[in-house]
């Protein structure tokens, strides 16, 4: 164990320049709320601590497994069984150890939202696709608050990216999920994230994919670009500078493909597009 004493300026030194060493010092006293700390959410954590965020909110309520090592970033064989909050607060500790944490080891619920959101600059998603009802209930909280709020999929071999900013059009307004079956949510939300649906000409293997039955196949490329472009937004968003792209626009970008979209869906899924490609994901998904 080295004995070197850390210093905060020193370690995010090579952000300088980039960023100004007074911006540094706003990030670092900026607070980042991160729910699930999985496949992206731990990745988010690790890029979000390199760039010299200082408080954070995290949650999840699961341990490692085998299954994780494709594209968690505390997935290994020493974490195995260990609570992920535990797991990935000490790895984020060991890169900055002046880092404050609020930890929520239960995960997001009702009782719980308006604490994790609790003098929060920034909501960042990192919950599992198939976490609907904590997923909706921590962006109708976001919205409440005025909390800007980003998700980013990591879809295929590439990243889709939305973002919900205070005074523009919410989670709820985009996705349209109130009164609709767990299915139907779950198809909106991946027609909301993948209008284009770059992603589903190269899956190989379509029993890997069947939302009823909550199975998706992942990989780590497109968790490391959801880290990456997440990272720039949380960047723009707490420095105010750069342009935000906000719903109902989208941003997607497939490495596989070799593409970039940027989509624009008025009414979100209740636009004539989405629609129809709802009616086609339907179909795919009997």
């Amino acid at each position: 164990m080295s004995n070197t004493p850390f210093n905060f300026y020193e370690a995010f030194s090579r952000n300088i320049g980039w960023i100004t060493e007074q911006e540094q010092k706003t990030l670092r006293a900026k607070r980042v709320a991160i729910a699930g700390l999985g496949g992206v959410g731990g990745n988010y954590l690790i890029t979000l601590t390199r760039l010299g965020i200082g408080n954070f909110n995290i949650s999840d309520m699961d341990t490692f497994e085998l299954a994780n090592f494709n594209r968690q970033a505390g997935a290994n064989i020493n974490h195995l069984n260990r609570s992920k909050v535990e797991v990935m607060q000490e790895m984020a500790l060991d890169i900055n150890s002046e880092l404050e944490f609020n930890t929520f080891p239960e995960g997001i619920n009702q009782n719980n939202v308006d604490s994790f959101l609790d003098k929060v600059d920034l909501y960042v998603d990192g919950l599992d696709f198939f976490a609907i009802d904590a997923r909706r209930h921590v962006f109708q909280m976001c919205a409440e608050k005025n909390i800007p709020a980003i998700t980013a999929a990591p879809i295929g071999m590439g990243c889709s990216l939305l973002c919900f900013m205070p005074g523009k059009m919410t989670f709820e307004e985009y996705f349209r999920w109130e009164g609709q079956s767990e299915i139907e949510q779950l198809l909106r939300f991946l027609q909301g994230l993948s209008p284009t649906g770059l992603q589903m000409s190269y899956l190989v293997d379509n029993t890997r994919f069947n939302l009823e039955n909550h199975i998706a196949p992942s990989t780590p490329m497109a968790c490391d670009l959801c880290a990456g472009m997440v990272g720039t937004y949380t960047l723009k968003i707490l420095l105010n500078r750069g342009n935000v792209v906000t719903a109902p626009k989208s941003m997607h970008f497939d490495a596989y493909k070799n593409k970039f979209l940027t989509t624009w869906r008025p009414w979100g899924n209740n636009n004539p597009l989405q629609k129809l490609g709802l009616m086609m994901i339907r179909k795919k998904n009997k």
